[in-house]
């Protein structure tokens, strides 16, 4: 595909868009519920710090996503940020924390509803307490994406050789990145208290199990892709299942942690909200000007962000990791890869040249 020759700016117009909405909506209640100025930018300010957060935790979900998006059909990457975007922004960051406060108190989604609007501190303590299982959950999904993508016993580039080329190696081993996540499991599930063992054990196994369904379907969707022509309409769908689940244990982090600053389920939903859509303008912008394969290492980095991510989402169910730090490290990671990359082709550039 022909990089575009978009400029930069114009994929994230729409982000600017929704940023502009968001914040005059936050500003806009904050002034009418405090009846003040001072309201209005206490909101405003929360609503974009809690965007910026959402931005750094989801800057390697922007680079998973496009490397995914690539492979797929044009109308199925239309799908994924359009329909997939929605399903994102008001699914995870609005009516999954409600699914959960039901869930956990035993209630309804309207009683949920209401709860967060008349009593945001029992809601917030609610979704305090459901941190256990969703973190294990969604700390095993993304372990497990991380160890699939470098134990690939057909990976030929590797930004750390010393750690890649062994893992590439072993993965002529079958099952061994199952073993790895089971041992680590198992590891954290003897560390928290033993009466919360089974809250952390039982959804981590249904994390894993969740990947390997997604796996097992998207195979065979791509398989029934090859076999039929008229199944061409379903080749998307296993990545766009895929992708959404990713999407989500990405989130789980992110709207869990987003209570440390605010008990507000709306301003919640408007700063992760504006933060999910510079995600999506990012994908688009990756997968459209073939950022990925320009640099070469950026999608280690992203994928060494999610292992680190789904360790640091298992550590969390002993003690406190604030979220500043967890964004930190993931972008840390990314801008070594990006750094690296660029050394790597002024390197081969010369090399080029020289021959």
């Amino acid at each position: 595909m022909t990089p575009s020759s978009r400029p930069l700016h114009s994929y994230f117009h729409g982000a600017f868009i929704v940023t502009a909405i968001g914040l005059g909506g936050a500003a806009l209640y904050g002034y009418l519920s405090f009846d003040g100025l001072g309201g209005a930018l206490a909101f405003l300010f929360i609503t974009a710090v809690l965007a910026v957060l959402e931005i750094s935790l989801s800057f390697d979900n922007a680079i998973v996503n496009a490397n995914k998006l690539k492979d797929m059909s044009k109308a199925w990457q239309r799908r994924f940020l359009t329909w997939g975007i929605l399903i994102a922004v008001f699914g995870m960051r609005l009516i999954f924390p409600l699914a959960i406060v039901a869930a956990a108190a035993h209630i309804g989604p309207l009683s949920a509803l209401e709860l967060a609007v008349y009593d945001p501190r029992a809601y917030a303590a609610i979704m305090h307490e459901a941190h256990m299982p969703i973190a294990a959950f969604g700390g095993t999904f993304l372990l497990m994406v991380g160890l699939s993508y470098f134990f690939d016993g057909d990976k030929d580039i590797h930004w750390l050789p010393a750690v890649e080329r062994p893992m590439c190696r072993f993965s002529s081993i079958k099952g061994i990145e199952i073993g790895l996540a089971l041992v680590l499991v198992l590891l954290f599930s003897s560390l928290v208290p033993d009466a919360r063992a089974a809250d952390f054990l039982y959804p981590a196994l249904y994390g894993l199990l969740t990947f390997l369904g997604v796996e097992v379907l998207s195979g065979f969707l791509d398989a029934s892709q090859k076999q039929v022509a008229r199944a061409a309409a379903q080749g998307g769908l296993g990545a766009f299942i895929y992708l959404e689940i990713l999407d989500a244990s990405f989130s789980f982090d992110g709207v869990v942690g987003a209570f440390a600053l605010t008990k507000n389920l709306f301003i919640i939903a408007a700063g992760l909200g504006i933060g999910a859509m510079y995600v999506r303008s990012l994908t688009v912008m990756l997968v459209e000007r073939g950022t990925l394969s320009e640099f070469r290492f950026l999608e280690h980095g992203a994928f060494y962000a999610i292992l680190i991510l789904a360790v640091i989402m298992f550590s969390q169910t002993l003690f406190h990791i604030p979220e500043a730090v967890t964004g930190l490290v993931g972008a840390s990671l990314i801008a070594l890869s990006l750094w690296s990359s660029i050394r790597w082709r002024r390197a081969n550039g010369q090399i080029a040249g020289s021959s």
